[in-house]
């Protein structure tokens, strides 16, 4: 969520920025700025009438004390009109309060300055691009025919128990699965990251403070007796922690990590480009968090993909990264740099990261603020989060480019996890 004191003074500049998106917010901007300005004039007078209240009381009970038992009467009747006008205006000023949060929902974050004016993913920008493709031999086949063909993962299966997009692990498949995670898991705490256990279901103030709701309401498993909702990724708990609190002074530099099932509804979603592993309902995940003094967060964000970057190629992938341009990043997120390894048997590009910077969207949402030095002031810290990584195209990927004509070749690095070296 945008800050208020920024759409204040940056109007334009947010107006300008937010093009990049292909959005126009000038209406939204405006009427949020209106309605500040009635907010603010509702709680001065709402205050001063509070004061005249505390006021009026103080010399009720000089009366009383005096002795003057008429005047403290007329005292008392006159706070009787007062109070309900303060009432009223408490009721304006709420309401007020709580039209300008609901459009202020409706405004996704300012692109950083390095972000690029696009419509799609076709204007994404192609900032590195490592190793070479892997060569294959003339009987190569996707993933989904090697994992039936070696027992690894039963789609059908899924489909009986669930639904489409709910595969079913099984023998090698499921300890390469378990492996992977292990894997990020031991990599992440190399890195300084403290790892966590969360729940896998959040409610809606946790949805809200992370920017899943409502932009994202349509993608998220919702249970209404409960009220609650699955999680998309383990971002939403992990950073959820810290919603609420103010960090005792400025040096911090908070690093969590967290394996988590991940449950996406993926509306829409067809065709030959989600099949097999391409695109689940359900899907394993290592996601890494940051909450950084905001000096600290392009130093952050740097780490966090050079921490990726590590990882595939320790998994000996061929990857590239992208910067998303405006129209292709997520509504919270100020800058996202996407992973994509390349899948040499579906000859397609295959994402498997993503690291954002949210600046302070997330930590005003959450009330995630820090002591200044003359701890004093508050002031909203910067979130930042990462897949390191996410699981069903890394699998798809090692399945694909580790092929060989009588079976799959192991990364070298997760053989110890594992137990064995190849699947045949």
């Amino acid at each position: 969520m945008l800050e208020m004191t920024k759409i204040r003074a940056e109007r334009d500049e947010i107006i300008t920025a937010l093009k990049k998106r292909n959005i126009d917010v000038t209406e939204t901007i405006d009427a949020i700025i209106a309605k500040d300005q009635q907010w603010r004039s509702a709680k001065t007078s709402m205050e001063s009438i509070t004061s005249e209240l505390n006021k009026i009381a103080k010399e009720i009970g000089e009366f009383f004390k005096s002795g003057k038992a008429a005047e403290a009467e007329a005292a008392k009747a006159k706070t009787a009109d007062l109070k309900l006008e303060e009432q009223q205006l408490k009721t304006e000023v709420d309401t007020l309060e709580n039209e300008i949060t609901q459009l202020l929902y409706q405004i996704p974050n300012v692109p950083n300055s390095l972000v690029v004016a696009g419509k799609s993913e076709e204007d994404n920008e192609t900032i590195e691009v490592v190793g070479e493709p892997a060569v294959l031999h003339n009987k190569a086949v996707p993933h989904w025919e090697l994992t039936k063909k070696f027992d690894l993962i039963d789609f059908e299966l899924g489909v009986k128990i669930t639904g489409a997009g709910f595969p079913v692990y099984r023998g090698k498949g499921a300890k390469l699965q378990r492996a992977l995670i292990q894997f990020f898991l031991d990599e992440a705490e190399k890195a300084g990251y403290e790892e966590f256990v969360v729940p896998h279901v959040v409610n809606e103030a946790s949805a809200y403070g992370t920017g899943q709701l409502p932009d994202k309401e349509g993608q998220m498993y919702h249970m209404p007796v409960d009220d609650l909702y699955m999680i998309p990724t383990a971002e939403v708990p992990l950073t959820n922690i810290y919603r609420d609190v103010v960090l005792p002074d400025e040096n911090f530099s908070i690093k969590m990590t967290g394996y988590t099932p991940c449950f996406r509804r993926e509306a829409g979603s067809y065709g030959a480009h989600v099949r097999g592993l391409n695109r689940l309902h359900q899907f394993d995940k290592v996601e890494i968090v940051r909450i950084e003094h905001p000096k600290n967060t392009d130093r952050a964000l740097t780490e966090m993909i050079n921490h990726v970057k590590g990882l595939l190629e320790k998994l000996g992938l061929h990857y590239r990264i992208l910067r998303l341009c405006g129209g292709d990043t997520g509504f919270a997120s100020a800058m996202t740099y996407d992973f994509e390894v390349y899948s040499a048997a579906q000859e397609k590009w295959l994402e498997v990261s993503s690291c954002s910077r949210f600046d302070t969207f997330q930590a005003n949402r959450l009330k995630l603020r820090f002591k200044g030095s003359d701890k004093k002031k508050n002031y909203l810290a910067h979130t930042l989060n990462g897949s390191a990584l996410a699981l069903p195209r890394i699998m798809a990927s090692i399945m694909e480019n580790y092929q060989t004509l009588d079976g799959i070749e192991i990364p070298e690095v997760l053989h110890k996890y594992t137990g064995f070296t190849r699947i045949d």
